[in-house]
């Protein structure tokens, strides 16, 4: 076996079709040719171990599939056929569906790499300068030397500089309905003291400057998207006076319209919550009025772990109220997660247990019509910490509440791209009666594909681009 060469060995451990050329059985090269010789793939290999120091050129479309890895370590995830998706998303966690995603994605998954192990490497040669990176763009003819680890990662040191594409960003999404709303979580918008001081902040801004160039992207996105009314999540919880984040965002989405500027913020008069973060709504005062008093729920695990959420009924004209919950469940980090809350390797991490008890909360709350609006249409929007297929947005799917966009059949929506694939932690959802005056549904992909480097922390690309870590969604629905 030793003397095989390795166009043989290639061909009984890899698919006939992984080669755009394969060798003749009948006349196999020497292998000190073959080694030397660039091998040209089609598909994604059954095992690159065999590829493992061999130079290749991936003649297939790549998808890249996430910057997580750039700036620390020169990687990029890229993927044969397409995004990865994370599994929980499309599939039942703990099934055999859920299985096969998590299987077929390591089976498309590739690091692009740039061959040192640096961390923090700064400019990355395989890479123009400045260059735009969009989790979705399509990569060809990509050349590198397969690298294998120990635990079978596959890496590609890239020797060849990529050819990139112009990044292809999307138009302001336009949805049908007289009544627009919007959701939209800010990545930890907090404003110092409210005076120019305070930075760095506990979260978000390290300087006044950072300050203003955050307060601007999201400015720019909250205005473009158009909405009436909009629910807000990671804001600074400082209160309502005029130093406070949400008053200064208000102000500055006001000054940012002109004479137009007619957006006012619900005053809960404290939190909600304890948290350093909570949730807020906004609207649009000459395109609806605020009926009754805001609502929130305080009770646990809402408070100590999820943020309290935040209701508000509005009434559009003369058409019938509804109301907007603005909700931020738990997150998935594991600090201090024990018994059910510990990672249970199912595929949801840490604190999914308080994340079902939170949805089946927030049901049984909005059941009591808590802010006395006297109608069952409702909304509930933000993020919940959870993809599509969990058992968070399972339960409330359970109580009736029904997600927006498969009732508006929009196909494979995402909001979050992490560790090189696409999901939805915000999600939309709908009583029955809202869910019949939906008429649209959009996402705006402004920052899940965005790499980090476009925020207002380093390079600050002009525009709406990367304001968040999470993409806006807006919904369109009948008054």
């Amino acid at each position: 076996m030793r003397r095989c060469s390795l166009a043989l060995a290639l061909s009984l451990l890899l698919p006939v079709t992984a080669f755009a050329q394969a060798q003749p059985r009948a006349q196999p090269a020497p292998a000190a040719t073959s080694a030397r010789a660039t091998v040209t793939l089609t598909t994604a290999p059954a095992d690159w171990r065999v590829l493992d120091g061999q130079k290749v050129r991936i003649a297939a479309p790549l998808t890249l599939a996430g910057t997580d890895g750039l700036s620390r370590f020169g990687e990029l995830t890229v993927a044969f056929d397409g995004r990865l998706w994370q599994p929980s998303e499309v599939a039942l966690p703990g099934t055999e569906a859920h299985a096969k995603v998590i299987a077929d994605n390591q089976r498309r998954r590739l690091l692009l790499d740039d061959g040192s192990s640096a961390r923090d490497p700064g400019p990355v040669a395989y890479l123009p300068a400045g260059a735009d990176l969009r989790t979705g763009t399509v990569l060809r003819n990509v050349e590198g030397i397969v690298r294998v680890d120990d635990k079978g990662v596959a890496r590609l040191q890239v020797t060849t500089p990529l050819k990139l594409p112009a990044p292809a960003r999307p138009a302001v999404p336009k949805v049908a309905g007289s009544l627009q709303v919007a959701a939209f979580n800010l990545e930890n918008f907090f404003n110092g003291d409210g005076q120019g001081g305070g930075f760095p902040t506990l979260r978000g801004a390290r300087t006044p400057a950072e300050h203003q160039a955050q307060k601007t992207k999201l400015v720019t996105t909250i205005n473009a998207l158009g909405a009436d009314v909009a629910a807000l999540m990671e804001l600074e919880n400082d209160g309502y006076g005029p130093q406070s984040a949400i008053a200064q965002l208000v102000d500055a989405l006001n000054a940012d319209r002109g004479a137009k500027g007619d957006w006012r913020f619900v005053d809960a008069s404290k939190g909600p919550g304890e948290n350093p973060i909570r949730v807020g709504i906004i609207y649009r005062a000459s395109k609806v009025t605020p009926v009754g008093a805001p609502a929130v729920l305080e009770t646990a695990p809402f408070g100590p772990h999820s943020r309290v959420p935040l209701a508000q009924a509005f009434r559009a004209g003369k058409g019938a109220p509804f109301v907007v919950v603005a909700n931020h469940f738990k997150s998935k980090g594991c600090s201090e997660a024990t018994g059910a809350d510990a990672d249970q390797k199912d595929g949801q991490a840490c604190w999914n247990a308080t994340r079902v008890t939170s949805a089946k909360l927030l049901d049984q709350w909005l059941a009591t019509d808590p802010t006395g609006a006297g109608t069952s249409d409702a909304v509930l929007l933000g993020d919940f910490n959870a993809y599509a297929m969990e058992a968070p947005i399972r339960t409330l799917h359970d109580a009736g509440w029904q997600d927006a966009f498969a009732v508006a059949k929009i196909q494979q929506p995402y909001s979050y791209v992490y560790n090189g694939m696409t999901g939805r932690l915000d999600h939309a959802l709908l009583s029955p009666g809202m869910a019949k005056r939906l008429r649209g549904a959009a996402e705006w992909h402004i920052n899940a594909d965005e790499a980090d480097d476009v925020g207002y922390r380093d390079r600050n690309e002009a525009g709406p681009w990367r304001s968040s870590d999470h993409d806006p969604l807006l919904l369109g629905f009948d008054r």
